[in-house]
């Protein structure tokens, strides 16, 4: 990262909120799907739709147990537009609002493959303040550097909302 410290800026109580999201819902067990692929097409679906994307990719992950015992894990990629897009055909969900109040939040700053560091920081302040978390993330790539491979990223974890 050319002398560029690593960071980490952690804070609580944060709220995220979304405005007219596009979704997308990616199973995990699904490993041929290209993010990328199927991030362009959300793009060129937004413009058809004449809407122009507003801000970054926000990625929502989301893993817990089945009353079976199996894990069930998938991942929701989101793109905010300029409009509300109605009559959204499948696979994508519209939503006109996404807020998560109350969430524990980390900023990350560095190379691409330590991103995982701002997930662990939110899980250690969490354990040593006896704060319960919800087994969800919403991560927002807000830049990326290809020359470095550095990028910037926000890191979202909601409370539990039965504590």
């Amino acid at each position: 990262m050319n002398g560029m410290t690593k960071k980490l800026h952690y804070s609580e109580n944060k709220t995220l909120k979304l405005t007219n999201v596009l979704k997308f819902k990616i199973p995990l067990k699904q490993d041929a799907l290209e993010y990328d692929i199927i991030i362009e097409q959300m793009q060129t679906y937004i413009k058809a739709k004449g809407a122009i994307q507003i801000g970054p990719l926000i990625q929502y992950a989301k893993a817990d147990l089945t009353d079976a015992g199996d894990l069930n894990a998938y991942i929701v990629l989101m793109l905010q537009c300029n409009h509300y897009i109605h009559e959204v055909t499948n696979p994508y969900v519209m939503d006109s609002l996404v807020r998560v109040p109350n969430a524990l939040y980390c900023r990350y700053h560095g190379p691409e493959d330590s991103l995982h560091f701002a997930y662990s920081k939110i899980q250690l302040e969490a354990f040593e303040n006896d704060i319960e978390l919800e087994k969800e993330s919403y991560t927002i790539f807000v830049d990326q550097n290809e020359d470095d491979e550095s990028m910037i990223a926000d890191v979202f974890i909601p409370r539990s909302r039965e504590s």
